[in-house]
């Protein structure tokens, strides 16, 4: 159900990341958008992407780093670690900020 609502549409999908200095008891907290466009699909392309996939357990019920690649049509966002799993690049920029030194 939640593909056929979705099907032509754009959606945003937010992850939040969260860093907690204990040495400085500074906290950084951020709200990372990425936009989804899905592509028409048939109500038989979506059952046999579910069948194939079984992506239950995704946010949108399709796995961008698997078939459910297909179903989309362009993702859009500052940091496209952040649709399906950890924001890096925010990550990256918040433990800098700590000094932490990565390389």
């Amino acid at each position: 159900q939640q593909l056929r609502l979705m099907r032509g549409r754009e959606v945003t999908f937010h992850s939040a990341l969260c860093l907690f200095n204990s040495r400085t008891a500074r906290l950084q907290a951020r709200v990372i958008p990425c936009s989804v466009k899905y592509r028409e699909l048939s109500d038989s392309q979506i059952e046999h992407y579910l069948v194939k996939e079984q992506p239950y357990h995704c946010a949108g019920s399709a796995k961008a780093e698997g078939l459910g690649i297909a179903l989309i049509e362009r993702i859009t966002g500052e940091d496209p670690n952040a649709l399906i799993g950890l924001p890096l690049i925010a990550l990256v920029e918040m433990l800098m900020e700590e000094g932490v030194e990565l390389f």
